[in-house]
């Protein structure tokens, strides 16, 4: 071809190189996020619809499972082993919540299980997860077709008082690096979550390929 051997405009080698660069970026995140992901479970609770009564028992129902599990996780020695505790209560926790359902006057049923899961990026008060693939405490009240409600439950960083989360998320494994990446200590933190975001779509859609 008669352009085979001619070189890169300046434009074009620009190009390569940003893009060259965002691609080690990105998967320099993705790595990140995986670890991330890899100490943390979340807390996913679907309420059986949008109406206001269905989403305010949502919530009753997510505060004595949160009371339960924190009680259940506050002795996990690692993730493993907050895994393995919950597993074991999976039981109970629908019963806890199968009571408060029929405390509140309803009769949906519930069911909990404990599997991955894709989450959007969350910010909570005073840190922010990124999106991406998580283990997760799944509830699901009556039909499931509700606005959802997530969290962490290990560490229990969502009943941790803001001045406390990143004591209570080194003691449950994370590194100072993880804590940095979560809260506005790490600069820009929203913004680089927000690029991770679209890697993780282009993840998920080149998986379907």
């Amino acid at each position: 071809h008669p352009d085979s051997g001619r070189a890169l405009r300046p434009w074009e080698l620009a190009l390569l190189l940003g893009l060259c660069a965002a691609m080690l970026w990105g998967a320099w995140s993705m790595q990140r996020q995986d670890a991330l992901a890899q100490k943390m479970i979340r807390l996913h609770v679907i309420a059986n619809s949008d109406s206001d009564a269905d989403q305010a028992l949502k919530l009753e129902v997510r505060d004595k499972v949160l009371d339960f599990t924190t009680t259940v996780l506050q002795r996990s020695a690692d993730m493993e082993d907050a895994q393995v505790r919950l597993r074991k209560e999976l039981t109970r926790i629908e019963t806890i919540a199968q009571r408060e359902i029929a405390a509140q006057g309803y009769d949906y049923p519930v069911t909990a299980q404990l599997a991955s899961a894709e989450f959007p990026l969350k910010e909570y008060d005073g840190f922010s997860l990124p999106a991406g693939e998580y283990m997760a405490l799944r509830l699901v009240i009556g039909e499931g077709a509700g606005q959802n409600w997530w969290c962490v439950v290990y560490p229990p960083l969502c009943t941790a008082a803001a001045t406390d989360m990143p004591e209570t998320a080194i003691r449950a494994g994370l590194s100072g690096d993880d804590v940095s990446l979560i809260t506005e200590e790490d600069a820009g933190y929203v913004l680089k979550f927000r690029s991770l975001e679209l890697w993780e779509q282009l993840r998920q859609w080149l998986g379907k390929k």
